[in-house]
């Protein structure tokens, strides 16, 4: 069928097959519509395009071996073909491209000044509503009755003590492997949050299990294990106070850190590996939640919360780090110039 019975349909410029004309590279079949690309600027450019596909994945892909075969640059909306050519790899341009970017410390400061605001208001947001949720909606358990709210603080704490020991290990790996430049200011201002959120799960876990236990504390597998990740936490902070130089102290809080990251399989396994009081999960199953919705969503909604207020207070951590590096980097290099004409000056009296 000639180029000129194609009969238009929809926008401008757009026309509906079938037809089949190696010719001048057009190849269509019922349900395609093709467009002549107007907008290219390039005279020696293809200006056709195929726009709307509406046929089967087969229809697509023998459209586009009919394209190919005709030496037509235009390639047919396969599934396969538009998500990877352009998906996959404007993606990755955009990642090569900006990773180096964000790695320098000036254009990272000045992407945490344009998030934080929206992080911290909505970081906010959410913690009212996941607390209105949870004291006004959230109902009571039959068994557990009122003290089962803890859960609402205990769990995101508990979530976050292991996420937060994850980032930890990527910014270790950033800082042995790929040497990015704010990974160690990531890793060192990750621990103290680390440490609190960890705190805040014992705390509030030794809370619920006297009611629920009888007792505040007992020598179990999961209780035992995140006590290790604390204690981890702390030595992690006092690695890095009492190293003074940065590197070192960077390189050696790395390895400790991947070491202890060991750790972290344990405490998620460790109800399934040993007989502990400690209930497994409830959420996430492959069989799905086992908790009701009414309690699931303000726990969600709490995780949420405490998530983005870690996100929060990480980017202000680094970004204080950033500042106190380039503080001291200042004072030295003061310390030095003041220096400089003493120097000189008992030189010159020898």
């Amino acid at each position: 069928m000639p180029v000129t019975e194609l009969r238009h349909d929809g926008p401008p410029d757009c026309f509906r097959g079938p037809v089949a004309d190696p010719v001048n590279g057009y190849s269509l079949v019922p349900g395609v519509a093709l467009c002549r690309d107007t907008m290219s600027r390039n005279p020696n450019r293809n200006k056709v395009k195929v726009g709307i596909w509406t046929g089967s994945v087969g229809e697509c892909r023998e459209l586009d071996r009919l394209l190919l075969i005709s030496g037509s640059k235009v390639r047919a909306p396969c599934a396969p073909t538009i998500s990877f050519r352009r998906i996959a790899l404007p993606l990755a341009r955009l990642y090569i491209k900006s990773v180096p970017n964000i790695a320098n410390p000036t254009i990272f400061l000045s992407i945490v000044r344009r998030l934080l605001p929206w992080t911290a208001g909505l970081s906010i947001i959410l913690l009212i509503g996941g607390l209105y949720l949870t004291f006004f909606v959230a109902p009571p358990d039959y068994q557990q009755g009122e003290s089962v709210k803890i859960m609402y603080l205990h769990v995101p704490a508990a979530w976050l003590s292991l996420f937060i020991y994850i980032v930890m290990s990527v910014a270790a790996l950033g800082t042995l492997v790929w040497r990015h430049p704010l990974a160690d200011a990531a890793q060192k201002a990750a621990a103290p949050l680390g440490a609190a959120f960890t705190f805040i799960c014992l705390a509030t876990g030794s809370l619920w299990g006297k009611p629920m236990w009888g007792t505040w504390w007992v020598w179990d597998a999961r209780l035992t294990s995140v006590l290790v990740l604390f204690l981890i936490y702390l030595a992690l902070i006092a690695l890095w106070e009492a190293i003074e130089e940065p590197g070192r102290a960077a390189r050696a809080a790395a390895i400790m850190t991947l070491v202890g990251a060991v750790n972290l399989p344990i405490i998620k396994f460790s109800v399934d590996w040993w007989n502990t009081l400690h209930q497994p999960a409830s959420v996430f199953r492959i069989s799905g939640p086992e908790i009701a919705t009414s309690m699931l969503m303000p726990l969600l909604v709490m995780a949420f919360a405490a998530t983005l207020l870690f996100v929060t207070l990480h980017m202000m951590a680094i970004r204080n780090e950033i500042l106190r590096r380039r503080l001291r980097r200042l004072t030295m290099l003061a310390a030095e110039q003041s220096d400089a004409p003493t120097y000189a000056a008992g030189e010159a009296a020898r």
